[in-house]
């Protein structure tokens, strides 16, 4: 007397851990797409004389397998621009436009339903 078990299926082929490897990928970068469309959109709503140039410096970089970067290529003036800079204070100063600051809180705030929105595209791969 024997018993035999045959696994099959996603999680045991392998589909199911690409597709959430997928997922978090996917995640990743839809949350960078949307810190660098919000830092932007911020700038243009707050900056009062731009000339485009530190605008068109923001960018997306893919720091390691697991992590993107949104920042503005070390512009030299970036600190300033944020309220950060040496030149910022002590008061009286240039207060900066905190851009940045705004940003990564608001992606603090919706990373998760942004990432969430991600795995539920995937789902179907991991046999969900």
């Amino acid at each position: 007397m024997g018993i035999e078990v045959t696994a099959r299926g996603p999680v045991f082929d392998g589909r199911a851990a690409r597709a959430m490897q997928a997922a978090a990928d996917d995640a990743r970068e839809d949350i960078a797409e949307f810190a660098e469309a919000h830092a932007l959109a911020l700038m243009g709503g707050h900056f009062k004389h731009p000339t485009g140039y530190y605008e068109s410096r923001v960018t997306t970089s893919r720091v390691t397998s697991n992590t993107s970067l949104v920042h503005d290529q070390g512009v030299v003036y970036g600190p300033w621009l944020e309220g950060v800079g040496s030149r910022n204070r002590p008061r009286p100063g240039f207060p900066g436009y905190s851009h940045w600051r705004q940003t990564k809180q608001l992606v603090a705030a919706r990373g998760p339903a942004i990432a969430e929105r991600a795995a539920q595209r995937r789902l179907p791969e991991m046999g969900g």
